[in-house]
């Protein structure tokens, strides 16, 4: 499916939406997003034709380097363990099973920052000159658009196992952007269907002014509408999160006086829902959902106990096997979470794929070849497994750590899990997850 088909056809909502059972808690690669930097070629709701690779006409068959761009320090950077994890967990497979085209591959380590920061751009520089030829990351929308054009203009793969925003979908890229993580128009219906299924019938969203913010809202509210609720029943306040004080946009959320609330924001969400709970519309009084960018065990931290109880949310995320966990975990035994861990391991074995596929680790030959192994080709789950169909000269169609993935033209999934988690009384995040299957395939 073209990107513009699949784009209409998500957003009038043709989209199939299977609830699974409960499984455990954390079991999931899942993410979040940032904003700010400058507007994309190509706004959201764009219908466009994406951009396709170029073959090079000059393969290489030197060591492929992988550089991550990912959130060590920064208002994401609880999302940097499992990430940096899903990559190592990745890298030491691929290198047990005799590396790509006969070499090692290499992991060069990166901090992303965040969009307040200088951080990705000093990073890329680094990587960029150290000869790397993808780079997965980064976490935040916002980061990422910061240096996609840096990346991608240099002829190199920019692999992000997190971005969400759709704006994304329309870049002009030159076909070299790519992720594992569903763009936002999915998980807008995922919103919309746990609030409405909740019996939600007057709405307030509290949204994050960037492109995953302001994004994930416009999502929402349009899926919200589509699911029956009349416009003057949504109300939508877009903040600075950079804000000294969220009371103004609070208040008027309480003379909005809606049944169901939702916050879309990242660590800021902890002073928006202590202040929603001091005027009596926090999650003990209203029905409050949070989404990937405040959805994990660090918005509870330093919370009085209590005030998250009952609290829900929803994030891309995908039931983990124990196995896929217990080597995340000999990785970085301190793990607690594991958002976005699958997204990030998936990232490179596609890439790693790919440059097998193409018998070159350039990157814009590497690019090339993305899109087609996770789909139309002999069902693989490992990099082993895969890559013993490629050596026969046949093809492959990769289902990873986060299920079946069938990229389409821009480079992106076109269907989405999404689990449905839960805050206990202790501000922690509960065992019992519900998943819900968003598509819109064509």
């Amino acid at each position: 499916m073209t990107r513009s088909t699949w784009r209409i056809a998500a957003l009038a909502g043709v989209a199939s939406l299977v609830l699974a059972g409960c499984g455990g808690g954390g079991d999931a690669g899942s993410g979040a997003e940032a904003g700010g930097g400058n507007e994309a070629p190509s706004a959201a709701g764009s219908e466009c034709t994406p951009p396709q690779a170029q073959a090079t006409g000059s393969p290489s068959t030197a060591p492929l380097k992988i550089g991550s761009l990912l959130p060590e320090t920064g208002s994401l950077a609880f999302l940097g363990p499992p990430e940096f994890a899903g990559v190592d967990v990745a890298v030491e497979e691929i290198n047990g099973a005799g590396g790509v085209l006969g070499n090692p591959i290499e992991h060069l380590r990166g901090d992303s920052g965040d969009d307040t920061t200088d951080v990705a751009n000093q990073t890329v520089d680094r990587q960029l000159a150290a000869g790397t030829q993808v780079i997965v990351g980064a976490a935040a929308s916002g980061v990422s658009k910061l240096v996609i054009d840096k990346i991608t203009g240099a002829g190199v793969v920019q692999f992000s196992p997190a971005n969400t925003s759709d704006e994304f979908t329309c870049w002009q890229d030159a076909g070299m952007y790519f992720r594992t993580a569903p763009p936002d128009v999915l998980q807008g219906q995922a919103l919309a269907q746990l609030i409405t299924s909740d019996g939600g019938q007057r709405v307030a969203i509290m949204a994050r002014n960037d492109p995953y913010g302001a994004g994930l809202a416009d999502s929402a509210e349009t899926n919200l509408v589509n699911a029956g609720i009349p416009q003057d029943q949504i109300t939508k306040i877009i903040y600075d999160p950079n804000a000294a004080s969220f009371n103004p946009e609070i208040d008027q959320v309480a003379q909005f006086n809606p049944d169901a609330i939702a916050v879309i924001g990242f660590d800021e969400s902890k002073r928006i829902l202590t202040r929603m709970n001091e005027v009596q519309i926090g999650p003990s009084q209203k029905a409050i959902y949070g989404t990937d960018g405040n959805m994990g065990n660090a918005l509870g931290e330093g919370l009085p106990p209590g005030l998250l109880g009952g609290m829900k949310g929803t994030l891309p995320l995908t039931e983990l096997s124990g196995a896929f966990r217990d080597r995340l975990m000999q990785q970085d035994p301190a793990l607690t979470d594991f958002n976005y861990a699958a997204e990030s391991y998936d990232a490179v074995i596609i890439s790693a794929l790919a440059a097998e596929s193409v018998k070159s680790t350039n990157g814009a030959d590497i690019a090339t070849g993305i899109n087609a192994i996770t789909k139309d080709g002999e069902k693989c789950t490992d990099y082993a497994g895969c890559k013993a169909i490629l050596d026969r000269g046949g093809d492959v169609d990769y289902d990873g750590a986060t299920g079946t993935l069938d990229f389409t033209d821009a480079g992106e999934p076109g269907s989405g899990s999404y689990g449905v988690q839960t805050f206990t009384p202790e501000n922690t995040i509960s065992d019992d997850v519900t998943y819900i299957r968003v598509g819109a395939q064509g």
